[in-house]
């Protein structure tokens, strides 16, 4: 996604193809293998063959899931600045302590005129964050998401 191309529920997401399809069919591929020697020939070297197909699997995973988590929580810590700084003390303490960390994912995207209001509905609601994101009219693009 060019970073000049404006964001919107659609266009959010970003995929790495050498990540999302490269690899993962590589790895399919390797366990479909993998798992049909093992099968066929019973052997130590079959399925040890299989456990490391099955470690690449739970590599690849956890270096996918690791840095999103990290990720989230900088924007739950960032989202906790912009909500103290532009709403008023209570709705800001009560925002803090009831969000959950995917709500305040999807409230990044929203505009600062735009976020009052979604962020009470969001308390109110207990939206989830896709829901929150199809009611953003003006997107704060975010290009730096991992």
């Amino acid at each position: 996604m060019s970073e000049k191309s404006p964001q919107t529920f659609t266009s959010h997401r970003r995929l790495d193809p050498a990540y999302h399809y490269l690899l993962t069919f590589l790895l399919l591929a390797l366990l479909v293998v993998a798992s049909v020697h093992a099968v066929r020939l019973h052997t130590f070297e079959a399925f040890t063959n299989l456990a490391l197909v099955v470690a690449l699997f739970i590599t690849a995973w956890k270096v996918r899931t690791y840095p999103l988590r990290t990720q989230d929580r900088l924007i739950r810590l960032e989202e906790q600045l912009r909500i103290r700084a532009l709403l008023p003390a209570s709705v800001a303490t009560r925002a803090v302590e009831q969000l959950k960390p995917g709500q305040y994912v999807a409230l990044r995207f929203a505009s600062d005129e735009e976020l009052p209001g979604l962020l009470q509905q969001s308390l109110d609601e207990d939206l989830k964050p896709e829901d929150i994101k199809k009611r953003i009219k003006t997107w704060r693009p975010d290009y730096l998401r991992v």
